[in-house]
């Protein structure tokens, strides 16, 4: 977060990733009228004294490689412009917006970097690539209630990540079967378990019967081996739903709520955020759609910090070699931007590591984060081991026990039995 007054000269920064037919600052000129004081035409309003007040400035533009068709449908070159000779420049291009213009307010922050910008008729590529934001949002807006150091105080686990896993089946389960399929997990000895994100409140488990039936397992549990599990229902919903699904949860004496961010919308997580008063597990379902082409979106640096502000405390990153189609670079960088401050080191949040991990990707990952501040989620990684969930859990604490102490998996196998058999079994899939 930049270090500017909040007053009056203070601006945010967006950075953009632009491919348009037509020339280059011309179009980064426009990106700053559209999403600020400017319209197609002049009007009578729009006066040098308000344009010194409210108008977006372009602050830099970087032309980087020229390709020969758009990437996207629906762009103009221009109206002079021989359509035999029309090519596509990527650029990239830094605007800055008054902080007068959003105040502090998120919701009106997204839409003035990531409003109609998208939908200009001269680009043919559009990516939201970072923001830098005046230090007056984090003063004024929440940020994570627990983040990492809260988390690992509830979980009381703090020298290594934070191993969980998620209830399988997705969908289907009772609130006696989800507790059913729990408790042996649990009594492995995983530190956090949460629901998929394709179960809310349904009729055949509502919120309020499941979150009963799940902490009097972990309960039991703590009562005879005083460790502590974490569990994240998903309390997705309305406004209204989620805070009294939330109330429902700290009355059974649960400890985190899952939200599906995309779904709920900022301004929902914001209102959750001042009322809970249990961590907040934010699920990107939806990101996809934001990022899969490279040409279009969202990077994940600026949509973070998005969702830091709001307040929730733990952020899904995928992870590596993962099921997905994000590439192992990315979701590096994605967890070290969900760790990142943006004005001190605790509204930094927890980055969680999902998606087809189990004990090999646990080296790998250590060495390229640099740290233990995660959460490391496996469903077939420890419900699939072929000796049980105990022997599921067992290796993946094994697998980051080799990664932390640098010891080769298959060498620290040799007298570590869930983790000989992990590398065996899933090496074939």
């Amino acid at each position: 977060m930049t270090e500017r007054s909040s007053g009056g000269d203070a601006r945010t920064e967006a950075t953009y990733l632009i491919e348009t037919p037509q020339p280059v600052e011309r179009v980064a000129e426009m990106m700053a009228g559209e999403q600020s004081s400017g319209t197609f035409v002049d009007v009578p309003g729009e006066t040098d004294a308000l344009r010194e007040r409210h108008a977006a400035r372009v602050e830099a533009t970087t032309e980087l490689e020229t390709v020969p068709e758009p990437s996207l449908p629906g762009s103009k070159p221009p109206a002079d412009a021989d359509a035999d000779d029309v090519t596509y420049t990527r650029a990239e291009v830094v605007l800055s917006f008054p902080l007068g213009n959003t105040g502090t307010s998120l919701p009106n922050l997204m839409t003035t970097v990531a409003g109609n910008l998208y939908e200009l008729q001269p680009l043919s590529g559009l990516r939201l690539v970072d923001l830098d934001l005046p230090e007056a949002f984090a003063a004024e807006n929440p940020g994570p209630g627990f983040g990492i150091e809260g988390t690992r105080e509830l979980v009381d686990v703090h020298d290594r990540p934070i191993i969980g896993t998620i209830v399988k089946p997705n969908v289907g389960l009772s609130p006696a079967d989800t507790a059913d399929v729990l408790e042996p997990v649990v009594d492995a000895g995983v530190d956090f378990v949460k629901d998929d994100e394709l179960i809310a409140s349904p009729p055949y488990s509502p919120v309020e019967e499941r979150v009963e039936a799940v902490m009097d397992v972990i309960h039991r549990h703590e009562d005879e081996t005083g460790d502590r599990v974490m569990y994240a229902c998903n309390i997705t919903g309305t406004v209204d739903e989620m805070l009294e699904r939330h109330d429902a949860v700290k009355d059974a004496g649960g400890n985190c709520v899952m939200v599906s961010l995309q779904s709920v919308g900022l301004a929902a997580v914001q209102t959750l955020r001042e009322e809970a008063d249990l961590p907040i597990h934010g699920h990107r379902n939806g990101w996809g759609a934001l990022s899969r082409c490279p040409q279009l979106g969202w990077s994940y640096a600026a949509y973070q910090q998005f969702w830091r502000l709001a307040g929730v405390d733990h952020l899904h990153v995928s992870g590596l070699r993962n099921k997905f189609t994000e590439a192992d670079e990315s979701v590096i960088r994605s967890a070290k931007a969900v760790q990142r401050p943006i004005a001190s080191p605790a509204d930094a949040a927890m980055p969680v590591f999902s998606s087809g991990q189990w004990a090999a990707q646990a080296p790998d990952t250590y060495e390229a984060l640099g740290n233990t501040d995660c959460m490391y989620l496996a469903g077939g990684g420890i419900l699939g081991h072929p000796d049980g969930p105990e022997a599921g859990v067992a290796h993946l604490k094994q697998g980051w026990e080799a990664a932390m102490k640098g010891i080769p998996l298959e060498e620290y196998a040799t007298d570590h039995d869930a983790l000989a058999t992990a590398l065996d079994y899933y090496d074939d899939r």
